[in-house]
């Protein structure tokens, strides 16, 4: 595997949910990538999982859950980065759904296809396809937003950096405008649930798909 494929795996195994086995993972993954990758490329990924592996397991998951799964701005959900929580999103889902079965593979029970960490490694095993490839330059936006997004300090900034500036390459600004004014525009066609007020007056969906996880078929 060429580099690009070996720091996509290293990438999208890392940014999971950190399990109990997370730190003894991603030594190992380390290791490996010496032995696969060579030694100046795993001296690069060692010094990107380094805030990783340096903070605490119980520290590292709050970190994950407060940086990805509560702020809209760095979510691991691509179509959400494009179209927010437009009624578009459901037809981007279900297209990319396609390009995963045709390239061979499946989405991991329990997500969604647009799961940032699933596309980096299908994007490592299958840069041949062609609908696969095209997605490569919607993951470096979305990946540059989400790292802009990110505390100086964050355990996970690091990582994130090294997919866009090792990996990815910076997107130009006319690609991230183009991302903002899609996202823009998606914002402004009808919601696609009602809109409800708290006892606060904040409106909010009936159902905030940026704030959850949730299975696919």
């Amino acid at each position: 595997m060429e580099a690009k494929q070996i720091s996509l795996m290293f990438a999208a195994r890392l940014l999971g949910y950190p399990e109990d086995d997370f730190p003894e993972t991603a030594r190992s993954m380390v290791e490996a990538v010496r032995e696969a990758g060579g030694p100046l490329l795993a001296e690069r990924l060692q010094e990107a999982s380094h805030p990783l592996l340096s903070c605490p397991l119980k520290e590292l998951r709050e970190q994950y859950v407060w940086s990805f799964d509560w702020k809209e701005k760095t979510g691991l959900y691509l179509t959400a980065h494009e179209l927010g929580d437009s009624r578009e999103r459901g037809a981007a889902l279900i297209l990319l759904q396609q390009i995963i079965k045709d390239a061979g593979f499946a989405a991991a029970a329990g997500e969604l296809a647009d799961y940032m960490p699933l596309l980096y490694e299908l994007l490592a095993v299958r840069p041949d396809h062609v609908h696969v490839r095209a997605l490569e330059l919607r993951l470096a936006v979305a990946t540059k937003r989400v790292c802009e997004h990110l505390a100086e300090d964050n355990p996970y900034r690091q990582l994130l950096h090294h997919l866009v500036a090792d990996v990815f390459g910076e997107p130009s600004e006319e690609d991230v405008r183009r991302l903002t004014q899609k996202r823009e525009q998606a914002d402004q066609g009808e919601l696609p649930y009602p809109i409800l007020y708290g006892l606060d007056g904040t409106a909010r969906t009936g159902t905030d798909l940026s704030f959850c996880k949730y299975a696919t078929e």
